[in-house]
């Protein structure tokens, strides 16, 4: 099994078909201030699989600071099966909603572990919002 791709989005779901929607990728976020929380984001990942790849596999996500700290991390079990008369490919998608916990600017990665066979990095760069200033005089338009 492996890792086709991994994205941050606004959104994502499985259609009644089977299809994956994902709305709204991105890599990077502005914040007013820290440390602060992005709620609500996305996480989706996309994994491929064969026959051979049928059985249990673990999956770990590590949120990264720009310092190199572990802010968040989670590990799961997938389980493969073989589908009935299937052959070829399979596809798996994983869709987390995660709250992001930010505490500077700067490069973010999650880091996307399958077994001990492949790492994943996904950057997401981190930077304050300008506010533009306020005149104190004279016209504005």
């Amino acid at each position: 099994m492996h890792i086709t791709f991994a994205v941050f989005a606004d959104a994502a779901n499985l259609s009644q078909e089977g299809k994956l929607n994902v709305l709204g990728i991105f890599d990077a976020l502005q914040v007013a201030n820290f440390p602060t929380v992005h709620p609500r984001a996305y996480f989706v990942v996309r994994l491929k699989g064969s026959r051979a790849d049928v059985g249990q596999h673990t999956m770990s996500f590590r949120w990264i600071n720009p310092r190199g700290a572990e802010l968040w991390s989670s590990t799961g079990e997938l389980h493969l099966e073989a589908a009935s008369g299937a052959a070829g490919e399979v596809d798996l998608p994983v869709i987390a909603v995660l709250d992001l916990p930010l505490d500077g600017t700067g490069q973010y990665t999650m880091l996307v572990e399958l077994g001990n066979a492949q790492t994943v990095p996904v950057p997401v760069t981190v930077t304050t919002a300008v506010v533009p200033p306020i005149p104190t005089s004279g016209l504005v338009s």
